[in-house]
């Protein structure tokens, strides 16, 4: 048996060990172990403080429209006061002055009133599908601009890191080429300025691949920002190159249509709205009509400490019609106003319409654009790589000199680089015209 002291020290150190096992639960359960292009979108949708604050916002819409509808049920109400008298009133009557009330007096009222008709409440129950359909909107339309957003970055790190891969690679073939180059000078076949040449390309390409890991580092903290992410944690996105290739491709037949953009839901949502504020501010000649009543216990006596022992209650139920006589012409007046926000509000529709036409149009031509100088880029990594090992073999030979192979080395490295940045853009002006035909959502 573990003698006492020894059972006080083990339950001593679980308690100091079971908040660290579960704050190390909580810090595993907000990263990120596989970072696919999906998965951070669908992290980034979670945690940006921008969406979580759209969806509070969400349920705060929901509790202020549950609240107008509120006052569509019964209103009862509790009333206590007590009250002490120090000189109680007097009238004159036959001559004579008499008091009229008592030295103490407590109340307690019980009522109760119900709307038959107030075109607040009205206004609510008939719009709220609509102003909780706002909200969601206005929560979607974030989600998608974070998508868009994160999907750039992605492709943007993926990019980096590839100039990076291809720098490592140029900079061992370049430090085997110096050796080359040194050994054939020492042999005395060539002057020392081929491998002085090779020695400056050479610390050109480290000091490009140093700039592109600085540039890393920073876009990796952008993405964590837009993602949400803990700033201290690693992030480390997984990706399919030749997978990437695959998706680069997209039906440019395709038609824009502004029913399918967000913005122009959330445009007809507000119009809905705002024909309902017509009809709010043409209901103003109606009256309020409502139902109330209420039951009273009054306690009346000189004496306080028997104050409680005299109820005189009353009771009463009343039907109560508020109707607007001559308002100056603010009737008149709100009902312009908000015809006049319509009609703001359908310009804005057709200010859109015109807006998609030119956005897609702007997106497809960069994205052809971009496609064409892709596919030329492409085709020069090829030829650059082919005619670099020819002149390599060459100069091995003795035919080429040591400066057509440098040269021959920098345009490979150069269309590596331009094939890269070139993919990147035309992923990037892939997504911008699905933006624009409505077809990125969450």
């Amino acid at each position: 048996m573990l003698r006492p002291f020894i059972k006080k020290r083990l339950f001593s150190l679980a308690i100091l060990i079971i908040p660290v096992v579960s704050f190390s639960q909580i810090n595993n359960d907000s990263l990120l172990p596989v970072a696919t292009l999906q998965n951070v979108v669908s992290y980034a949708i979670q945690h940006q403080p921008v969406i979580q604050q759209s969806l509070i916002d969400e349920t705060i819409t929901g509790n202020t429209v549950k609240s107008k509808l509120a006052e569509w049920f019964p209103q009862v109400n509790f009333n206590y006061s007590l009250q002490h008298n120090f000189q109680i009133q007097q009238a004159i009557i036959g001559g004579n002055a008499v008091r009229l009330g008592v030295e103490n007096t407590s109340i307690a009222q019980f009522t109760a009133s119900q709307y038959l008709f107030n075109r607040d409440a009205l206004l609510a129950l008939r719009s709220k599908g609509d102003v909780l359909t706002q909200s969601k909107q206005t929560t979607e339309s974030r989600k998608i601009d974070v998508a868009v957003n994160v999907s750039k970055a992605f492709y943007d790190i993926i990019s980096t890191k590839q100039q990076i891969k291809v720098s490592a690679e140029n900079i061992n073939r370049l430090e085997k080429s110096i050796n080359s180059a040194f050994q054939q000078y020492k042999a005395g076949l060539v002057d020392k300025t081929d491998y002085k040449r090779a020695t400056i390309t050479l610390n050109n390409t480290k000091a490009f691949k140093q700039a592109n890991e600085e540039l890393l580092k920073a876009k990796t903290e952008y993405l964590k920002y837009l993602m949400g992410y803990p700033v201290d944690s690693p992030l480390e996105l997984q990706y399919d190159t030749l997978q990437l290739e695959k998706e680069i491709i997209l039906d440019t037949l395709q038609k824009a249509s502004p029913n399918n953009r967000i913005e122009y839901k959330v445009l007809e949502t507000q119009k809905k709205l705002q024909e309902a504020n017509i009809k709010y501010n043409e209901w103003a000649y109606l009256p309020n009509v409502s139902l109330n009543g209420a039951y009273n216990l009054n306690y009346l006596n000189n004496d306080f400490g028997k104050l409680y022992t005299n109820n005189l209650p009353n009771s009463f139920a009343a039907l109560t019609l508020s109707f607007p006589l001559f308002q100056g012409g603010k009737r008149k007046y709100n009902i312009s106003t908000a015809q006049w926000q319509l009609k703001r509000t359908e310009w804005d529709i057709t200010a859109l319409q015109n807006t998609v036409n030119t956005q897609y149009a702007n997106a497809l031509a960069s994205y052809k654009s971009n496609l064409a100088n892709y596919t030329a880029l492409k085709e020069n990594v090829a030829l650059a790589q082919e005619v670099y090992d020819v002149i390599n073999l060459q100069y091995r030979s003795g035919i080429k000199t040591y400066i057509e192979v440098i040269g021959a080395e920098t345009d490979l490295r150069t269309s590596q680089i331009n094939y890269y940045n070139a993919l990147y853009q035309l992923i990037s002006s892939k997504i911008d015209v699905q933006k624009a035909l409505g077809q990125v959502r969450y």
